[in-house]
């Protein structure tokens, strides 16, 4: 009887469970709030128009020195004097690293003795053998001798003068990497010129875009950092391999301004225009639904919201170009999307 009894119990509240579980669902259900497909979403929309676009494109670089490089010595010597520090402005032949020369300064005073000694021999010889006084051959041997001391007295001068490093060219220290008291040797850098009055500026075009670009011609530059200042850049080199991008070099030569405030490594643009004007339909970069891969726009049709494809042919700021998808009198929906779906029922009043 006990067994029934509990039996009887369980079933009871298992279903008063039950029933407030449905209880309760069907308040929550009635809480929940049904968006009625069939009503107008209200939505804010724009007729386009057809507006007239400069035909104005600019490509990304980077500013390069036009001449780079590190100096160094020709001969083994011990460094005595460094005259230049990073940043200081060479001229082209101006003195930069003096190394020691004591050494070889003395030899060359020893060959200059010797080729004082050796000329008088010639002199005296000469006249001896007119005299027929000495044989010709003693004559030949000491003018051989006075030639050998020469070339001896050129090398040295060589020497002496590749102790005094000179700059190769005009332009500013921008490294230096050695000081007073240290070893120079060929091959091991020493100081780092860099010449920046004429800078390469370097830009990478795709190759349905190189036409864009003629050899000897010139295009206005910004630097990004100096946008007020309006530079000119003749090209001096078109790539004939495509990089990594599948796209091709372009160097244009730029003179830099007169206080060289462009500098290497710096970011610009090169600005490319056309005197003609097109007229484009143009909406807010905010009206896309889509993705940039597939980009999608509402329009109203008939009072109701239709999805179409677009194709994009540029940007200017927040907006964009539409090369294709749309036609002049479309209503473009642009804002209040959040209800909006394929054939739902719009009003923009």
């Amino acid at each position: 009887m006990k067994k029934i009894i509990s039996i009887v119990v369980i079933l009871a509240i298992i279903a008063v469970v039950a029933i407030r579980l449905k209880s309760n669902k069907e308040t929550t259900k009635n809480k929940v709030y049904h968006f009625n497909k069939e009503l107008p979403v209200h939505v804010q929309a724009d007729t386009l128009k057809l507006e007239s676009v400069e035909n104005t494109s600019f490509y990304t670089g980077t500013f390069e020195p036009n001449k780079e490089t590190k100096m160094s010595a020709d001969i083994q010597g011990k460094i005595n004097s460094v005259f230049v520090d990073v940043g200081s402005m060479v001229r082209k032949g101006q003195s930069l690293v003096q190394l020691d020369n004591a050494l070889l300064k003395l030899q060359l005073q020893s060959i200059e003795i010797q080729i004082e000694g050796l000329e008088n021999d010639v002199r005296r010889y000469t006249i001896l053998a007119q005299a027929d006084a000495i044989q010709g051959v003693q004559l030949e041997k000491t003018e051989f001798a006075l030639r050998s001391a020469k070339v001896q007295r050129a090398t040295l001068l060589e020497q002496i003068n590749k102790t005094n490093i000179k700059a190769p060219f005009a332009g500013i220290v921008t490294a230096k990497l050695t000081e007073v008291g240290a070893y120079a040797a060929p091959g091991v850098p020493l100081l780092q010129i860099t010449d920046i009055s004429t800078l390469k500026f370097t830009v990478n075009v795709p190759e349905n875009e190189l036409s864009n670009f003629k050899m000897n011609q010139e295009y206005s530059l910004r630097a990004d950092a100096f946008t007020e200042t309006n530079l000119l850049g003749k090209v001096s080199l078109i790539g004939s391999k495509a990089n990594m991008g599948n796209s091709y070099p372009i160097q244009l030569s730029v003179r830099n301004t007169s206080d060289l405030k462009i500098k290497s490594g710096m970011f610009g643009k090169v600005n490319l225009k056309n005197n003609s004007t097109a007229k484009q339909i143009i909406i807010p970069a905010s009206a896309i639904v889509g993705s940039n891969i597939k980009p999608q726009v509402y329009i109203v049709q008939q009072g109701k919201a239709t999805l179409k494809e677009i194709t994009i042919s540029g940007r200017i700021q927040n907006k964009v170009l539409v090369s294709g998808g749309l036609k002049e009198n479309d209503i473009l929906i642009t804002s209040g999307f959040i209800n909006v779906f394929e054939g739902a029922n719009v009003t923009n009043n």
